[in-house]
C-alpha cells in the first residue's frame, strides 16, 4: 500500500439545486499548485502559486440542515490520472464568517471509490472553506490517500 499526501486550494461556485430548498450543488477547480508557508519572527507568510500541470475538478451535492450542518457527496477528478468519489463522515458544519457576507465551515470526507490511477483508493479529505453570499467558494483540501 502506498500513501499519498497533498494539499490543494479549489475555487468555484455553489448554488441552490433548482427545485430544492435544502440542496446545493458546487463546482470548483484547483490548478496544479505550490503552497508555501514561512514561519518567522514577524509572523506567518503564506501563499498559493499556480504550477505547470493539470487541474483538479470537484463536483458535489450538499444537503443542508436547519442546525447549520450538512452532508455532502461528490467526485474529484485529478487531471487525466483518475478520480475519487467521497461522502461526508457524520456531518460538516457552517457558520457566519468574521468577513461580512461570507460563511465559513469544515467537513471530513471519506473516499468511497477511485478510478484510473486511483482505483482501489481509500483515505480522507479535510475541507476547510468559505462561501460568499453570491456563491463564490474558496475550499482548501488536505488529502491523505492510500493506494494499492
Amino acid at each position: 500500500m502506498r500513501e499519498l499526501v497533498f494539499a490543494l486550494e479549489f475555487r468555484g461556485r455553489a448554488a441552490p439545486l433548482p427545485g430544492s430548498e435544502s440542496t446545493r450543488q458546487a463546482r470548483s477547480t484547483a490548478p496544479s499548485q505550490t503552497l508555501t508557508t514561512i514561519l518567522g519572527r514577524d509572523g506567518i507568510r503564506a501563499r498559493v502559486d499556480a504550477a505547470a500541470g493539470e487541474s483538479a475538478v470537484l463536483e458535489s451535492r450538499v444537503e443542508r440542515f436547519g442546525d447549520g450542518t450538512f452532508a455532502e457527496d461528490g467526485r474529484i477528478t485529478y487531471g487525466a490520472k483518475g478520480a475519487v468519489t467521497f461522502e461526508t463522515i457524520g456531518r460538516g458544519w457552517v457558520t457566519q464568517a468574521p468577513r461580512p457576507g461570507w460563511v465559513v465551515g469544515g467537513v471530513l470526507w471519506t473516499i468511497t471509490a477511485g478510478e484510473g490511477a486511483f482505483a482501489g483508493a481509500r483515505g480522507l479529505i479535510t475541507s476547510n472553506f468559505t462561501v460568499s453570499a453570491d456563491g463564490e467558494v474558496i475550499d482548501n483540501h488536505f488529502t491523505r490517500l492510500y493506494l494499492p
